[in-house]
């Protein structure tokens, strides 16, 4: 057994979580994110989830999803020589349109994730590696200024963060000026990010936090890999994704927890 993080968070650390219980899902559907569904059950996402039109047409990488409104927003990647990135939402009524990104100049090919902000008009995404910035955008669909039926979709003011993270594998809201984000860097670092004011399309920076590590704790020995992550307003529950390493990896762990405080 590896167990190199810690197996509960303290409640002593900002914005205090413990960890309350785990369970696993199918590597192949949901290895990749989770999204809290209005029932409180879960929407995963895996490799296995990709429709076939969308691998047919090159987007071969799903990242982790979120749900605004009945609404379900995925972000999606293509190759190493892709121009652009794209997100797709997905309507209560089951109608997939979307929306692509054109790179911008110094902007990484990767979608890691998506997550919309709690008014439901604005979308925050993550590239790779170690990045001070979040990216921005209009939420598709819901903000008014996105075309109704998909298109082109540009950035808005980015998210500029006062210290460098890595590896950002998904991220999602817990208020209007506070996320939560898991970190695929060696740690296995959950932080946070408090923003001075609602997301309003302008620039703005973010202070980031270190709150804990997700254990790393399996049979199988080798590299973990820090996943989703998803935030429960209704329960108040926080769930953060991480895949065990060697054969192990078929079934995903997710840990939950709970605010120590409020």
């Amino acid at each position: 057994m590896t167990a190199a993080g810690t197996a509960t968070a303290h409640a002593d650390s900002p914005g205090g979580w413990v960890e309350t219980g785990t369970s696993t899902v199918n590597s192949l559907t949901g290895g990749e994110g989770i999204a809290t569904q209005a029932d409180g059950s879960l929407l995963t996402r895996g490799l296995g989830s990709i429709p076939l039109s969308l691998r047919i047409a090159g987007w071969n990488h799903v990242g982790d999803p979120d749900i605004a409104d009945g609404y379900v927003f995925d972000a999606y990647q293509g190759g190493d020589s892709a121009t652009s990135k794209m997100y797709a939402v997905t309507t209560p009524g089951g109608q997939r349109y979307e929306y692509t990104h054109p790179l911008d100049s110094g902007e990484e090919l990767n979608n890691s994730f998506d997550t919309v902000s709690p008014d439901g008009q604005w979308m925050v995404s993550g590239e790779w590696g170690d990045m001070n910035r979040l990216e921005v955008f209009p939420a598709p669909l819901l903000n008014p200024s996105t075309p109704r039926t998909g298109g082109t979709l540009a950035q808005a003011g980015q998210i500029t963060l006062d210290r460098t993270v890595s590896d950002i594998q998904g991220c999602d809201f817990v208020s209007g000026t506070r996320l939560v984000c898991s970190s695929d860097d060696a740690a296995k670092d959950v932080i946070q990010v408090d923003l001075p004011h609602a997301l309003d399309g302008s620039a703005v920076t973010g202070h980031v936090t270190t709150l804990f590590q997700v254990p790393q704790q399996s049979i199988c020995s080798g590299t973990f890999e820090a996943e989703g992550i998803d935030y429960d307003p209704n329960a108040r529950v926080l769930r953060v994704e991480i895949v065990p390493p060697s054969v192990c990896e078929v079934a995903t762990t997710v840990y939950s927890y709970r605010p120590t405080t409020g």
